[in-house]
């Protein structure tokens, strides 16, 4: 049973009002997002590392990668003692190779990311460290918890929903009789 427009555009409407609240604060947080991955510091150093080659190969001793681990270890373990690590991050190439280490809370969670040059030992940063900035957690609903997460599949589902009853909406009032662009863009 064929619908006719009017009901197709009255339940774009209704999905479209409530869903928008979501799309905007999606689009809100994504262009923060962006912005931030496009402008941040990691960006950086990721385009001003892209084309050199790394001087540590899959032939070099362990001694190119396991020295600069183990000042790093030391480092971090004198700044702070006792605290379980979480990651690593080895990075090469570049001006000032650096290690990276994510420590955790002793009693579990995310605590400190301190960076480290690799070739002096010594530390370069110490910030708060978080498996996902607030921000993408934001994005994605994820700060909202488990409930926000479902929200977000909620609101991908709406913007499809919108997208093909709005195509169908299109696709039914076109004019058949239009050349060139306005066949497309009445």
């Amino acid at each position: 049973m064929a619908r006719s427009v009017a009901a197709w555009r009255r339940w774009h409407r209704w999905i479209g009002f409530p869903a928008a609240i979501f799309l905007l604060w999606v689009a809100a947080t994504g262009f923060l997002v962006a912005g931030t991955e496009f402008f941040g510091e990691e960006e950086a150093l990721r385009e001003r590392t892209r084309d050199l080659v790394s001087p540590v190969t899959v032939q070099s001793p362990a001694s190119a990668w396991a020295d600069p681990l183990a000042r790093a270890v030391a480092a971090v373990g004198a700044r702070s003692a006792g605290a379980p690590i979480d990651r690593v991050e080895l990075q090469f190439k570049g001006d000032q190779p650096t290690v990276t280490l994510y420590t955790g809370r002793p009693t579990g969670g995310e605590d400190r990311k301190f960076v480290v040059d690799a070739r002096t030992g010594s530390i370069v940063s110490e910030t708060a460290y978080a498996d996902k900035p607030l921000l993408y957690r934001l994005h994605s609903g994820e700060a909202f918890g488990d409930g926000g997460l479902v929200m977000a599949m909620g609101w991908a589902l709406a913007l499809l929903a919108l997208t093909v009853s709005g195509l169908v909406i299109w696709w039914r009032i076109r004019r058949h009789d239009a050349t060139g662009l306005r066949r497309v863009f009445w």
